[in-house]
């Protein structure tokens, strides 16, 4: 039996908790996660995905504000894992901490490393218009997702990929992916390969203004804007001074060489606004400030909207 700590804290680092404690040869001996932090209006105080499933497993749980203080290395200690499991944890481990376990430490990265190392790879994938995302487990070094690589393995993005349903795609990916590729590091088999220095590129996370709508871009790249940032931050614009958030939508190319970017050209069942390099978007979902998600011919019917009205501050 193979003693494990596991260190992660948002949703996407569940199916991999799950699994690990599933498996018949591993034993989770212990959770490590985040502090509970103030969310919402009320600031209520909220528990870490990972925490709450960990005490659903009855897996004991620590919750250090920083794991690499002497007190949090030695607490460590007591547990003797033979491997320590990263995924999406948010704090960087110090050498006392990598080199504990006689299994090493690895981590679930949520990209096809050496590309975008660092925070929210997901959306930064579907934002650039790559063709396939994936998932890599690496073995860890003081550096940020430079260790070597021992597994990989990815999928197309299709554009019914929003950063929502691409992440839990790579999270059931990642778990399956680590269940997979424990064994070889158990029998001595695993592969280590050092990334490509060459090839390696660094993202930073995503801030909510960065959903702001520019619709002198290529409507392509605001599609992406829209799908990258579903569930959050949203990608919008502004109607008559309020919010109004696109949740669907359709790149089209168009010939309406006098509409200015941001200028509805047609609502009809659907609005199409213009945008850079005669191109426009269609959209289909959509939800104005204080009012619920809705489709845009529902919207439509309770919101007055003309040609020639513009999106935008």
């Amino acid at each position: 039996m193979i003693r494990v700590i596991f260190m992660g804290t948002p949703d996407f680092a569940v199916n991999a908790l799950k699994a690990l404690a599933e498996n018949g040869d591993t034993e989770v001996v212990l959770a490590v996660t985040q502090p509970d932090k103030p969310v919402g209006r009320h600031g209520t105080l909220t528990p870490p995905d990972v925490k709450v499933c960990a005490e659903e497993l009855g897996i004991p749980v620590f919750q250090p504000e920083k794991v690499r203080t002497p007190e949090s290395v030695e607490f460590l200690k007591k547990y003797e894992p033979d491997l320590i499991v990263v995924a999406a944890f948010g704090q960087i481990l110090p050498k006392e901490i990598l080199d504990m376990p006689r299994l090493g430490c690895i981590n679930i990265h949520a990209s096809l490393l050496p590309k975008y190392r660092g925070a929210a790879p997901i959306q930064w994938a579907i934002l650039n218009g790559d063709e396939e995302a994936g998932v890599t487990i690496m073995k860890m070094d003081v550096g940020l997702d430079t260790g070597d690589m021992i597994s990989v393995r990815s999928i197309p993005i299709g554009r019914e990929y929003t950063g929502g349903s691409l992440f839990d795609a790579l999270s059931k990916l990642g778990a399956e992916l680590l269940m997979d590729t424990i064994p070889s590091l158990v029998d001595g088999t695993a592969v280590f390969t050092p990334q490509d220095e060459t090839k390696a590129t660094k993202v930073g996370l995503i801030k909510k203004s960065m959903g702001e709508i520019d619709f002198n871009e290529d409507a392509a790249d605001i599609d992406r804007k829209v799908r990258a940032f579903d569930p959050w931050p949203a990608a919008y614009t502004y109607l008559e001074g309020k919010i109004l958030k696109i949740w669907k939508c359709e790149p089209v190319n168009v010939s309406e060489k006098d509409a200015k970017p941001g200028e509805i050209i047609s609502a009809a069942d659907m609005l199409t606004v213009s945008c850079g390099d005669g191109t426009a978007l269609v959209i289909t979902e959509l939800q104005l400030e204080g009012k619920k998600r809705m489709s845009t011919p529902d919207f439509l019917r309770g919101v007055k909207i003309k040609e020639g009205d513009i999106l935008g501050k």
